[in-house]
């Protein structure tokens, strides 16, 4: 099946981390088959602490992405500077912006949408896209034409049809409200930035540790301070110790960790790697081979809630 990326670049936030969410900044990206369209965990400013997730595409997921990193928690998130490496959007990086997604700035009738303006499987680019004659709200079922990333739906002005199928269909879902620097969405959600901006979706926040995510969705970090429900493109892989490359391709309750914290990992992007409950006895999959369950955010910066989540990793 096709999987349609949603890229994340934000620098290493923590050294675990080492995918590339679907769902930004320097570490990780994210896949999305065409029943997920993953975002690739984000485009925020900032990171609000360590995350031992690899950066690749989705790290811990993270929208497609690992992201804990217990060692270093300097880290920024977003296309402007920032520390570690970087990960290369797929399918070559960014595109034209013919519109603003924030603004809706389309004539009448039309409205700002992503899309890929260079035939690959990533939304890259906006454009103005004609408004359906009878387009439908938020949590009305929508259809997507032709390609998953063609930027065409049956949505209204300001929404995204999202969570499609293989024949794409999916529902219309928000996109963020207000400006980059103060996002806004529905109560229960969290503003979402992925793709060098182009994409700005609501989705809803979740705990890694406990199945809260709705099927056929996953779990990971947004590379801020939540963690959100998105596309799960890991199809037959995902699975513990798995090789990784995007924050979307894990199972529930792994993410996409960097290679060095995964034992027996020979995958240079990183391998599938345990969430875990810091306040409980260590039941790490690679606990044999020196993982250990890390804080997910250096101390003192975890989220009032998010206190106890972790990641299995082996420290640095």
């Amino acid at each position: 099946m096709l999987k349609y990326v949603r890229f994340t670049i934000i620098g290493a936030a923590l050294a675990l981390v080492g995918c590339g969410d679907d769902e930004k900044g320097s570490g990780t990206n994210a896949t999305n088959p065409s029943t997920n369209p993953t975002n690739d965990d984000t485009d925020s400013d900032t990171s609000a602490g360590s995350d031992p997730t690899n950066g690749t595409t989705s790290g811990p997921n993270p929208t497609s992405t690992t992201n804990p990193n217990p060692t270093d928690d300097s880290a920024t998130a977003g296309t402007e500077s920032s520390t570690g490496s970087f990960i290369t959007p797929p399918d070559g990086g960014g595109g034209t912006k013919e519109c603003d997604v924030w603004t809706q700035d389309c004539p009448a009738g039309q409205k700002c949408m992503p899309w890929a303006d260079n035939g690959g499987s990533s939304w890259n680019a906006t454009k103005c896209s004609p408004v359906n004659a009878n387009p439908g709200k938020e949590g009305d079922p929508c259809t997507v034409e032709g390609s998953a990333v063609s930027g065409i739906d049956t949505c209204d002005v300001g929404l995204l049809c999202w969570y499609f199928d293989e024949n794409n269909n999916g529902s219309c879902i928000d996109m963020c409200k207000g400006t980059p620097d103060a996002p806004t969405c529905d109560s229960g959600q969290t503003c979402d930035v992925s793709n060098d901006g182009v994409l700005i979706l609501c989705l809803e926040t979740c705990d890694p540790l406990v199945q809260s995510c709705p099927a056929g969705q996953i779990c990971f970090w947004d590379f801020v301070d939540q963690f959100i429900c998105d596309f799960d493109a890991s199809g037959d892989m995902g699975a513990y110790g798995d090789p990784c490359a995007y924050v979307n391709v894990c199972d529930y309750g792994l993410y996409c960790a960097a290679p060095e914290t995964v034992p027996d990992c020979d995958n240079a992007d990183g391998c599938c790697s345990s969430y875990c409950n810091v306040t409980e006895p260590n039941t790490c999959p690679g606990m044999a081979g020196g993982q250990e369950c890390v804080p997910w955010y250096t101390e003192g910066m975890a989220p009032p809630g998010q206190e106890n989540i972790g990641a299995c990793a082996i420290p640095a």
